[in-house]
């Protein structure tokens, strides 16, 4: 056994170390600056309860981009140095962040017990290399992201640190699973490498019927594609996939986890995921190969997820609001029925609308999974999603990619139970708009800014509020610019009172709401790692059974119009169009 002692190593605060509820982003020139991750990693610490630390266990993981190796050797060599006692480590330090909420929620140790939270490095959907960015962040015990009390706190103490912890030790092998033991000032400390999939896996099975979604991927008429990015979601999609569910190998895309996504943006959606995008046919080229029936993609850190049909794009929105409806029937972990259900505030009105008729307790939160979280924890809540790609429910504390695809291969499975044999099965498509003619139609697209100077976003959005002062002059440039568009009704800053810790949540978005159920809604965002990003979101809610066929681009058209010109968003910012439209 080797031994080491706790070393005190001065150090300097850094400016502008703000972690938000998605932790810390930034590039990896900026995390690889002498201390900067030090001074992080020992700010956590010292905001945490001493319990949570002293003696306690903790996971340290995450997407593998490119520094999550050096990174988990100085993290776990910090750990040893403020008294944690084990550290456990996904191989070859992957974890995707669901498969760490579930770690910390579900994995017992050899003594019996469980982490307290975890170190989870990953920047997301952002691209991954030596200059593309790193993040970082903390998940506590219930195995969700760390409150805002945490996160001030951690900041508060980036801005005063004057030394950091740590011990001299030989870095661990952690591609190899096992126990390395250390005797650190005379007590033990251990690092617990072990398989990144089979706690998730367990978990996944006792969720979903494993049994149906495997007959439906054997049927002949059933094809599948699953697009991991080069991201974590690669350790999983073998496991579940092809070795649990009976897939074909050659339904993986993109399944071998690279520190630079090969290259690539591990964001899931229409503009990035393009080899996806074009197999299943809604690329701007058509194949001569019939595209497969279902097809989904995951990002970075395999919390978000894309899901398509042969031919057709499966909105986010629309996505959470159909596993509702379906959860009950087609998933046994809500045969129970739900709970409630929960929206960021961004994300289209599909799901209020699921809720309304099925008599559900619904919540509309800001953007963050926390929001998610408290109502969970609370048991106020089953489903949740984000128009971002984020769906999820309460069998973790975080979104899940994974989950999502199997929640919709159980829908499909069950709409085709005594259909495997017939002509033609259910189809995505055939899911989607039986759903629409159920409950209407939210035809609804995102246009994101990034990068945009961040003065000028401000700017931008300071007009917004200071037109909300006056509904008449907003109406009258709303018909200026397209006289059909129905009237701005109410205009405001979305707040959001929690009503499980009774917390204030201010200035979550800028959101004009219209006579006909149409939203406009702004907002600036903190997932970029510099500069600032401007999210719209667009909507338009269509009842009318003969209207809600559209192409979403046409029905859009004129909202798109006013949303740009009530904005100035070319006169602020500069752009004429947006960098990513969903």
């Amino acid at each position: 056994m080797q031994s080491g002692q706790v070393k005190r190593v001065e150090t300097t605060p850094f400016e502008g170390q703000k972690p938000g509820t998605s932790g810390l982003r930034k590039k990896v020139k900026v995390f690889t600056q002498p201390h900067y991750l030090q001074n992080f990693v020992q700010s956590t610490f010292n905001a945490l309860p001493a319990d949570k630390v002293k003696g306690a266990r903790i996971v340290v993981s995450g997407d593998g981009r490119y520094y999550s190796k050096e990174a988990i050797q100085i993290i776990i060599k910090m750990a040893a140095g403020n008294g944690v006692r084990s550290v456990w480590v996904g191989q070859n330090g992957l974890l995707s962040t669901p498969a760490v909420s579930a770690v910390i929620r579900e994995r017992v140790g050899a003594d019996g017990s469980k982490a307290s939270g975890a170190f989870i490095l990953t920047a997301s959907h952002n691209p991954g290399g030596p200059n593309e960015d790193f993040g970082i962040k903390y998940n506590m015990e219930n195995g969700g992201p760390a409150p805002e009390s945490i996160t001030d706190k951690i900041y508060e103490n980036t801005t005063k640190i004057k030394e950091y912890l740590t011990v001299e030790l030989p870095d661990v092998d952690i591609a190899k699973v096992g126990v390395t033991t250390f005797s650190v000032d005379g007590g033990t400390f251990d690092v617990d490498v072990f398989d990144s999939a089979s706690d998730y896996v367990k978990l996944m099975k006792s969720i979903f019927d494993f049994g149906s979604i495997r007959k439906l991927l054997s049927s002949p008429k059933f094809t599948f594609c699953y697009d991991a990015l080069h991201g974590v979601a690669g350790a999983y999609a073998k496991r579940i996939f092809v070795e649990e569910l009976g897939a074909k190998e050659s339904s993986l895309l993109n399944c071998v986890p690279k520190e630079d996504f090969g290259g690539g943006h591990p964001d899931p959606n229409l503009t990035y995921a393009k080899e996806l995008v074009a197999r299943m046919g809604l690329g701007k080229s058509t194949t001569q190969d019939e595209p497969p029936e279902f097809g989904a993609a995951a990002d970075g850190d395999a919390d978000r997820n894309m899901i398509l049909g042969k031919r057709f794009f499966v909105t986010p929105s629309d996505s959470v609001a159909i596993i509702a409806a379906n959860a009950v029937e087609a998933i046994p972990y809500f045969s129970a029925g739900l709970k409630g259900v929960a929206r960021s505030m961004p994300t289209s009105a599909a799901l209020d609308v699921v809720a309304k008729h099925l008599n559900l307790k619904f919540f509309e939160v800001p953007t963050g999974w926390k929001f998610f979280g408290n109502l969970m924890d609370a048991g106020l809540c089953s489903v949740c999603g984000e128009e971002s790609f984020g769906t999820g429910s309460d069998h973790i504390r975080e979104k899940d990619g994974i989950w999502a695809v199997l929640a919709w291969l159980s829908i499909l499975a069950y709409k085709n139970k005594e259909n495997l044999g017939g002509e033609k099965l259910v189809s995505v498509e055939d899911i989607v708009r039986q759903h629409w003619a159920t409950f209407g139609r939210h035809y609804y697209t995102r246009y994101d800014y990034e990068n945009v100077d961040a003065g000028a976003a401000k700017e931008l959005m300071a007009s917004l509020v200071k037109l909300q002062s006056s509904l008449s002059e907003v109406n009258q440039i709303v018909k200026g610019i397209h006289s059909d568009v129905s009237s701005v009704v109410n205009a405001d800053e979305f707040e959001y009172k929690d009503p499980v810790d009774g917390s204030i949540s201010k200035h979550q978005g800028i959101r004009y709401l219209f006579e006909d159920g149409s939203r406009l809604v702004f907002r600036l965002s903190g997932t970029g790692s510099e500069g600032a990003t401007i999210r719209l979101y667009i909507e338009q809610y269509e009842k009318d059974p003969s209207k809600i066929g559209r192409e979403s681009q046409e029905a859009l058209g004129p909202l798109v119009e006013v949303a740009l010109k009530l904005s100035k968003m070319q006169e602020f910012t500069g752009r004429s169009a947006p960098t990513v439209i969903t």
